[in-house]
């Protein structure tokens, strides 16, 4: 056996020898049934050894750039991710990096990362980077967020059963006003107003989205509007809010749930569906934050019931989070799929992370981590006794 094979983990501040770090990686993974350049399909097939000492330093921010990079590989990304999240591997190597640990968790409570001075900030770097990848990726709605896969025949099926969800969930009826916070390339608005016959305002912080928007709702009567929630006057019969909480930040809850209050009548119904963290957790995944989603922050239970106390009362909460793993992995093939035509624009790195981001966040809801809950919101005024819809 070799010496490295029985090395006692015992984190010690920051005096973590470069030699260690192949066996500190070897026996967190090996935790979560996953070996270094192992055999089954979930093993990291490592190519650079550099690769060690960016995981214990960088976490999973390291991780992620060395794997953009092609310094190690795997078969599985998403089972890989499946059993590390699983395990919690990602906490243990925070262990290791104490002070950048210390450093995201400051971040994101000394600092309103969500501000409206940062408002488009993620509209700019991700949902700005390309109409073409988008159109790819997601069905023929572009739905942007999780599909409800309840008897449904693949992704096209999904989505359409999810919009039809929500709108049954919101009661519309013709002739309402709908507000949708985030409304993505205007395929729920363009369900809402061609399937319930209600008029839509829909905003966004993303120029690429309200272009396209505009484009697919025309002729409907449907509004697209460039803009930040907080800016929002008009009232509303109905308010939805579909993938967008996630960038609203916990600093920002109490106002964004007042705006929605000022915005909705006294009788009418909010619906909010969004990722949801199973643990209250102080920072955000340092890779995700810096590559796909700048600024984001999932809600846990706990932060969302909390300030929505004196604000809304609940009429229903639904999860369905599995189903987001299945959305995911279909996205991931229409992608791969698509990539001959998109490889000359985008570029190999491009492409490793994009397989990153998709493959690790649907590892992450395989592990039960990741949750997606519609949350049916309504005013202490409203009388009207409101049947929950599956």
């Amino acid at each position: 056996m070799q010496k490295e094979d029985v090395l006692v983990l015992e984190p010690a501040g920051n005096t973590l020898a470069p030699q260690d770090s192949p066996a500190i990686l070897r026996e967190l993974t090996a935790e979560a049934g996953v070996s270094i350049n192992g055999d089954a399909p979930w093993d990291i097939q490592v190519f650079d050894d550099d690769v060690y000492r960016l995981v214990l330093t960088k976490g999973s921010l390291g991780f992620g750039e060395a794997y953009m990079d092609g310094m190690w590989e795997c078969d599985r990304l998403d089972q890989l991710f499946q059993r590390l999240l699983s395990s919690q591997a990602e906490e243990k190597i925070d262990n290791w990096s104490r002070l950048r640990l210390l450093g995201e968790i400051l971040r994101h409570s000394l600092f309103n990362l969500q501000s409206s001075q940062r408002a488009f900030q993620v509209g700019e770097q991700h949902y700005d980077i390309g109409n073409d990848v988008f159109e790819a990726m997601l069905d023929p709605s572009m739905s942007y967020s999780c599909g409800y896969w309840h008897n449904a025949s693949g992704l096209a099926d999904a989505q359409q059963k999810k919009l039809d969800m929500i709108c049954r969930k919101l009661e519309l009826q013709p002739g309402e006003r709908l507000l949708e916070i985030g409304c993505g390339w205007g395929g729920l608005a363009h369900f809402a107003a061609q399937h319930y016959g209600v008029e839509v305002v829909g905003i966004t912080v993303s120029k690429e989205q309200q272009k396209l928007a505009r484009k697919r709702c025309a002729g409907l009567p449907v509004a697209i509007e460039l803009m930040d929630y907080r800016d929002l006057a008009e009232k509303f019969d109905k308010v939805v809010s579909v993938g967008m909480f996630e960038h609203v930040g916990p600093k920002n809850y109490a106002t964004y749930f007042d705006t929605v209050h000022r915005a909705l009548k006294d009788d009418g119904l909010f619906l909010l569906h969004t990722i949801g963290n199973s643990v209250t957790s102080p920072k955000t995944d340092a890779w995700i934050d810096k590559y796909i989603f700048p600024n984001g922050k999932l809600p846990s239970a706990k932060e969302i019931a909390s300030v929505l106390e004196r604000r809304f009362l609940i009429e229903d909460w639904h999860n369905f989070g599995p189903d987001y793993d299945r959305t995911l992995m279909a996205w991931w093939d229409n992608f791969e799929q698509a990539w001959p035509g998109l490889q000359e624009k985008y570029g190999e790195r491009f492409y490793r992370m994009w397989k990153y981001y998709l493959m690790s966040c649907a590892g992450f809801f395989r592990s039960r981590q990741g949750q997606l809950w519609q949350l049916v919101l309504s005013k202490t005024e409203r009388q009207l006794v409101y049947r929950s819809v599956r």
